[in-house]
């Protein structure tokens, strides 16, 4: 049986997903970021089949969404997408080490992944801590900067005013250089990494990821990246993906050994 349990780590709910009858056996652990003006819950399907493969899975609630949320206009939310990115990033820090104290998961068995907003935040998080063994982008793009020049055009094409300053604006670009991992590939650092997208995603467009695949070829053919472009999806990750996200965490999981690939 599966069982759901809901704790708060410091200022974050979180829920955490395993097998009823593995409550105090470390399992390999994976935390699941969900996408913008999405919540924890909405993730339960990914965890929940990660779960019958004997994951301990990790649903936390981002910033400004859920439990979390502000009562902010769609409009608002958006001035503060990366604001919610870059929190997201730093409190994984908080999750992993509540996992760790409370003997969660192995200790080198940890993975991130996410969808939308989620797996940008995976992507950016590779630039911060080694402890992520693999790291699964569903719908996201590694090339912040270019990601963010692309969402201001948008926003400007459609009239939108974010109330952003110059200075603002100044101050998140410098911040991202540190976690764009289109620009410090080598923070990749050999581990496996897992791209779904679809070509017709009008929402967060798949250029980011093509460019970053192209770019490093020797990695898909090592196996330490596969991607996977949907021809017909747009910005909803379909069953197929879903299954197939899941499939690979567990394949991959089963490569670790002593914390590195093999």
């Amino acid at each position: 049986m599966i069982q759901v349990e809901k704790v708060y780590t410091e200022h974050i709910p979180m829920l955490i997903v395993s097998k009823q009858d593995m409550n105090n056996v470390p399992l390999p652990g994976f935390i699941f970021l969900h996408g913008f003006t999405s919540a924890k819950e909405h993730n339960l399907h990914y965890a929940y089949l990660l779960a019958e493969k004997g994951f301990r899975v990790f649903l936390p609630e981002a910033y400004l969404h859920g439990e979390r949320e502000d009562t902010n206009t769609t409009k608002e939310l958006s001035s503060s997408f990366w604001k919610i990115v870059i929190t997201s990033i730093k409190e994984l820090h908080i999750i992993k080490k509540y996992i760790t104290e409370h003997g969660l998961a192995i200790h080198d068995r940890i993975g991130v992944g996410g969808t939308s907003m989620g797996a940008i935040t995976t992507l950016g998080a590779l630039t911060q801590y080694e402890w992520i063994r693999v790291g699964v982008s569903m719908m996201g793009n590694p090339a912040y900067k270019e990601f963010a020049e692309y969402q201001l055009r948008e926003f400007e094409d459609q009239e939108i005013d974010l109330g952003i300053t110059g200075e603002e604006k100044r101050k998140v670009f410098n911040t991202l250089d540190e976690l764009d991992l289109s620009l410090q590939p080598e923070k990749l650092n050999n581990r496996p990494l897992f791209f779904w997208h679809g070509q017709k995603d009008p929402v967060v467009p798949i250029t980011g990821v093509c460019a970053f695949v192209e770019e490093h070829q020797e990695k898909l053919e090592s196996g330490l990246i596969t991607y996977i472009f949907d021809q017909t999806a747009g910005h909803a990750v379909t069953r197929k993906g879903l299954l197939q996200a899941v499939n690979w965490i567990e394949e991959a999981n089963l490569r670790i050994k002593n914390g590195k690939m093999e």
